[in-house]
């Protein structure tokens, strides 16, 4: 299996799942696979795609599914303990072990020698999976997380464009997406205290944002996160 091929894998089981992709090249083929508001391509901070996608997976209801590398997951081992400690069933770590720094040049990684990601991820209370195919992953993926899935992959970069998009657009437009479908607590707007109900946004056809309460509509404004 390429690298590639467990991307697209994932993208297509994702659905209205969110995804965060590891810098460089994996980001890439994801972006050639299919570019979506869903994706969160990590143009920096290398190691730190399993950490944000934890964050974000216990910020909101939504599957969350990571596309990390074995050598970015090397330098944030760390990780994977704090994963199984608080990890909930919507998290999804693809950690891609073609044993190399694929995006730099290809120098091996540890785990081309002695050690063993699923071992240290299973030490750390992971439910973990290995898959060796794009069928095997496809059916690890409808599994209840969290999960951590050990694809193994062979070395080597697809053929794909760089990315044209500056930082800040990704990031924003990705912020816009996970906004668009989140269920929030809001005051009661009926005086009756503070009264706990739930919102969520909604756009009319001049892309006005509003949200439904109960019986009326407010716009955003006026409404207290809590």
């Amino acid at each position: 299996m390429e690298r590639i091929d467990a991307i697209k894998t994932v993208a297509e089981e994702a659905g209205e799942g969110l995804i965060i992709s590891n810098l460089g090249f994996p980001s890439r083929e994801l972006y050639a696979t299919v570019d979506s508001a869903r994706n969160f391509y990590m143009l920096g901070s290398m190691g730190l795609a399993s950490s944000i996608g934890l964050g974000l997976s216990l910020a909101q209801k939504r599957n969350v599914y990571v596309i990390d590398g074995d050598g970015s997951v090397l330098m944030n081992l760390g990780s994977l303990s704090t994963i199984g400690n608080y990890a909930l069933k919507n998290y999804y770590l693809i950690i891609i072990d073609n044993k190399s720094y694929a995006t730099t040049g290809g120098q091996p990684t540890h785990t081309a020698q002695k050690t063993r990601l699923e071992e240290v991820a299973r030490g750390c209370k992971n439910k973990v999976r290995i898959v060796e195919t794009s069928e095997a992953l496809k059916a690890t993926l409808k599994e209840l997380g969290p999960l951590v899935i050990i694809a193994k992959t062979r070395p080597g970069n697809a053929e794909v464009p760089i990315i044209p998009y500056a930082p800040r657009y990704i990031k924003e437009r990705f912020m816009k997406e996970v906004s668009r479908a989140e269920i929030f607590r809001a005051i009661s707007p009926r005086g009756q205290g503070q009264e706990l109900v739930k919102w969520t946004r909604i756009r009319d056809g001049k892309g006005r944002l509003y949200l439904t309460l109960t019986d009326r509509i407010f716009t955003e404004t006026t409404i207290l996160r809590s």
